[in-house]
């Protein structure tokens, strides 16, 4: 079953499943894919990995964006759905 945390807001946040795990599961997912198109190359030249470079800094810089939005969204709420969900991209690491 699903478990949700209400907000003060009437909305909910879900602190079960794949988003139980980390808040930004599925930038872990995006960015896995690039990989391993970068793997495909080999490891002749750097060249194919900046892609999964790039891509790492882009969800990076947008999951600060999201954390200073969910904040203001949710004020005392955010904190407490942190303490529910405490990693960001990878389960037990980040």
């Amino acid at each position: 079953a699903i478990k949700w945390m209400p907000t003060q807001r009437g909305t909910r946040l879900m602190i079960s499943g794949w988003w139980g795990l980390a808040r930004k599961i599925n930038y872990t997912g995006d960015w896995l894919m690039s990989l391993s198109w970068c793997l495909t190359t080999g490891f002749v030249s750097p060249i194919p990995y900046f892609y999964c470079t790039y891509f790492a800094v882009l969800l990076i810089h947008r999951a600060v964006r999201d954390e200073h939005m969910c904040r203001t969204k949710y004020g005392a709420d955010w904190d407490k759905y942190k303490k529910h969900v405490p990693y960001v991209f990878f389960p037990y690491l980040i």
